[in-house]
Formats: structure tokens, sequence, C-alpha cells
């Protein structure tokens, strides 16, 4: 989708004046409630002329832009929001790293310096983020949203933002979740779940010959779906899905469930569990029902795989997830997010990638800040449920009350994560896409910009009724765990768009990858070692005055490892 902003441009440039700068540690204190989107109150148009834009403030972004001030490159970092960090900050602090040999790099110092891999606080993460990207001399901007590209031929002329900045760079880099730059730049991009015969892939499509060791699938039980047990006319309980779900291996565009990582308190001045506006404990049937079925089902709080036991939420001192069949992950409630569309429909044959923006940035915006209240409302509900409703068993509710959320944390938006969990959104569609056979080593990039050595995972896509044994019931579908066969290499054309698409950005995030290998891939820890190879590479494009595909790959390895990057 190419637009021209030769006017706003021509109206700019009498001015053509920089913006102040705004330093890390420069933010805007905003209480109350957490949300994804806050449109610009005041609207300043300037100019702003740097090397290397970064838009997105997520790990892969403060990486890039470190990297890249540190080769003496002018970096802004655009984030969104009022943070920076993304997950590693916003509570996913149980991190997950797979092997931890294979992270080098601006990554390894982060975690060096925080003192640990694991089970840091999420404002430590943040505070040590924002030091090292003012050590590095990086300009960062907070709270903007990208309004529009323009572009000239094949490369990214400028970049508008709705507080009404307009920056124009030699490179960009897309480092958000979503891929929101890289759609705006009219680049290819895949949503959802590729049929299983599209690349060979045992683990793709719906109902996954490798699962996740059957649990979180209620025990095996036959819960029965229906508001009215055995009456299909009272209609199915809320939260299970009314779409008709597709065969095995078929293809679909439904995304993994998101939730919030929420960060979590047994201290005396814990801040009990709020109970959300609109609250309606009926919202929880399933669950209710699920709880009370079979009094021999044990209550884990935490992961769990043997038979007849269920989280059914993961509550631990500190970062706390998705574990049960019926959990924190909204299964369902995010479909929309990635691009602002989504058909109940499945398919044997790959369609052909997407390219634009099928919604308006701003109303895609607005269309996600709803998703983000919608699970703000389902997981604070859940916990509220749990915590105060007498239909859960009085042995787990005395339990889940000895949790709360952490006083120290969140302080800005009462305590609740400031970042949705945006486990998989866009998936660019470049010259090498990522597949099961990179995880298995059965096809080894030759053009490493860093490792990832975590099981292909992927959390539950939908929850729908099924037929077992001659009994309806209710069951999950989606979720994998499937190890890879030792630490694999990220190719460097993977982060690359098609030259002919766009030849001055890179996508460390929404990089080129089957939903299967992003599955592995999407690791925090990851993206920061693709985030800093990014950076170098946009450097040497730059130096080079070339496009970012015709990097000479000797000189981007030979930085790298200069780098400490592990290749």
């Amino acid at each position: 989708m190419k637009t021209s902003f030769a006017g706003i441009l021509l109206s700019l440039a009498a001015s053509f004046s920089l913006l102040a700068e705004q330093k890390p540690n420069a933010i805007q204190t905003i209480t109350g409630a957490p949300a994804y989107y806050r449109p610009s109150a005041v609207r300043s148009p300037s100019l702003l002329q740097v090397d290397l834009a970064v838009y997105g403030g997520t790990p892969a972004g403060v990486a890039a832009a470190i990297e890249a001030a540190r080769l003496g490159r002018k970096v802004l970092l655009i984030s969104c929001n009022q943070y920076v960090g993304g997950m590693t900050s916003g509570g996913l602090t149980a991190t997950d790293l797979g092997k931890k040999s294979t992270i080098g790099g601006i990554a390894l110092e982060f975690y060096t310096r925080i003192g640990s891999h694991v089970d840091f606080s999420p404002s430590a993460a943040e505070t040590l983020y924002r030091k090292m990207l003012q050590e590095a001399g990086v300009t960062v901007f907070f709270g903007r949203y990208l309004e529009s590209v323009s572009m000239a031929s094949n490369r990214i002329a400028s970049a508008t933002l709705e507080s009404g900045e307009t920056i124009k760079a030699a490179v960009f880099i897309d480092s958000t979740y979503e891929g929101d730059l890289l759609a705006a730049a009219n680049v290819s991009y895949r949503v959802g779940r590729e049929p299983r015969n599209a690349f060979d892939e045992s683990l793709a499509g719906q109902w996954q010959k490798t699962s996740w060791k059957d649990v979180y699938q209620f025990c095996g039980l036959p819960i029965n779906p229906y508001r009215i047990a055995d009456d299909p006319s009272s209609g199915l309980l809320p939260e299970i899905s009314t779409d008709k779900p597709g065969a095995p291996g078929e293809g679909d565009y439904r995304i993994q469930a998101y939730n919030f990582r929420m960060f979590l308190s047994l201290k005396e001045d814990r801040v009990s569990f709020p109970k959300p506006q609109g609250y309606d404990p009926c919202r929880y049937g399933l669950l209710a029902r699920f709880l009370n079925f079979d009094t021999n089902i044990v209550w884990t709080l935490n992961y769990t795989t043997m038979a007849m036991t269920d989280g059914p939420v993961q509550m631990r001192k500190g970062d706390s997830n998705n574990a049960g069949s019926f959990s924190s992950d909204y299964i369902g409630g995010c479909h929309y997010w990635p691009d602002g569309t989504y058909q109940p429909i499945t398919f044997t044959e790959l369609p052909p990638p997407r390219r634009g923006l099928p919604l308006p940035l701003k109303k895609l915006y607005e269309l996600r800040e709803n998703i983000f209240q919608d699970h703000v409302a389902y997981q604070q509900g859940f916990l509220y449920f749990l915590a105060n409703d007498p239909q859960v068993p009085k042995a787990l509710q005395a339990r889940v009350n000895r949790y709360g959320l952490d006083r120290n944390e969140f302080q800005s938006t009462s305590f609740w994560p400031d970042q949705l969990y945006v486990r998989e959104a866009r998936r660019m569609v470049s010259d090498t896409i990522m597949t099961q056979e990179h995880c298995e080593a059965k096809h080894v990039a030759e053009d490493s910009v860093g490792l990832a050595s975590y099981p292909m995972d992927s959390h539950f896509c939908q929850r729908v009724v099924v037929e077992e044994n001659g009994k309806t019931t209710v069951r999950n579908e989606g979720a994998f765990g499937h190890n890879c066969a030792k630490p694999y290499p990220v190719s460097y054309r993977a982060i690359v768009p098609k030259e002919e698409e766009c030849a001055n950005l890179l996508v460390p995030v929404c990089l080129s990858s089957t939903h299967v290998a992003y599955g592995s891939i999407r690791m925090e820890p990851v993206f920061m070692i693709l985030g800093q190879s990014a950076g170098a590479a946009a450097s040497l494009a730059i130096t080079d005055n070339i496009s970012v595909q015709k990097v000479d790959y000797a000189k981007l390895k030979q930085r790298l490892l200069i780098d400490k990057q592990n290749l």
C-alpha cells in the first residue's frame, strides 16, 4: 500500500526542526488502569532525520538500538507505550531460555548485569534497559504510534507518527510484536496456521500428531459443554467456540492464546485480586463445572503432566503463567489482534501472503484496545472467581488467596502488567522461511544471525465441542511442545523482506517463519539476539549505502563475532 505524503513533508520542510530528545529516564507517569492504546493528546508536526529508526520498544528493539548506537549511528527508538522491554519488563521474567550457552552479545550482557537469567523483577528489567539505552546515547520516544508510511519505490522514505512527528531514516527496523511497520510498508506476511502439507511439518495445522502430552484437556473427563447439561438448545457455556473446527492437518487463521504474565506476591502487603468492572461469574461456568466434576482431581497451581491433575493456573512468587485447561490464557480472544481481520474457515491449500493494511492503523489500534481490555476483564475476573466464588472448592480457594499482586511492580497501572503477552501475530514472508526442518536440524541456515533452542511451542488456539467415546464434551486444540534436536541458526534472510518489497527494513520479531518454527523462535532472549544482529546489519547497510538484502554476510558475521554474538 504505497501512500504519498509529499504535501505533508513540504509543509514540514519550512521548519525542519528537530524534536527535543526524550532520554530513556524522562518518562511520563501514567496512573490507573493498564491500556494498549492511548491516542496522542497533542499533535506536534515536526521532521526528524536519523540514521536508524527502530519502531517497537521490545527487547529486540532495545538491542537493535543499542547495537547501532554503539557503532556510531544516530538512532531513534520509538515505543508505543510508556515503557521499554516488552514482555521482559512486562512480567515474563521466568525466562524461556532454551540453552543458556546459545545466548551472547547484548542479551548476555543484559542478563549478566541484572544478575540472573531468570526470576528478576519486571521493574529491574526496565530500569536496566533504560540505563543501557542511555549509556549508548539512544533517543527514545514514548507513547508514539505509527500513523502512516511514505514509500519511494521499494524503500521507506519516512514514517509519520500519530503525535505529528515525521521520521526520515536510512534504515528502519520493525521490532513490534505485531509487525505494523512491515504491513504499512506493504511487505508480505501471514497470519494463523499453515496446513500440514504446505511445508511438510508434522506439527502444522489443526489436531497435531504431537500434542502437549495430552494435558490441560479437562483431565480427559466428559465435561458437558451446554449451559444446561445435555440440553444443546440451552447453548454452549461461555468460553467455548461456536465455530466448527477443521480436520487434522488443515490450516486456519486462528492465533495461539494471549495472557498477562502476572507478578504475584506472598507478602502481607500483597494486593488482593481485583474485581473487574462488569464482572460476571457466569463467564466461568465451564471452569465451575470442571472444578466440581470429580473430587479426585488434584489442583496443583502449577504446570503438571500427571493424570487427573490440573492447574488451573500457575501461582508462584513472581512471574506466573497459564497452566491449566481453563486458565489465564484467553483461548479464542485474540484472533483479530494481528491485523484486524479473522475468518473462521479452514483450508488444505496455503493461501497467498497478505500485503498492506486491511484495517487502517488507528482503527486497528482501537480494536486492539478493546481486545486488550477484554483480556484484562477475562483474566482479572478469572482470578477473582477463584479467590471469591462459592463454587470454587474451599481448599483450592484458600490456596489461591495466599497470593496477590506484587505491590512493588506495575505501580502506574494498579499493579497489573502493562504488556499483553502477544505470543504471535503477523509473520513476514521473505525469500527464506524458517520451518520445522530448521528446528530439527534437517536444514541448516548458512547465514546465521543468532541461535534458537527452545522447544517448538504453541498455546491453544481454540476450545471446541467434540464427541469422545459416545459422549459430547469439550477439548482444547492447538497446543504442542516438541524439542529441537539441538540449537539451530536463524537465517539472516528470514529477518529481511524480499528486496523488491522493501530494501531498507529489517524485521527481527515478526520474522519470516511458519507458525511451527515461530513457536521455538518467539522467545525474548532470541528477540534480543536477532535485534542486535539487525542493528549491526542496519549499520553496515548505511556504511556501504546498499540495501539490507545486499549486506555482505562475511562482514556482518565478523561484526557480530566482535560484539560477542553466538552464531
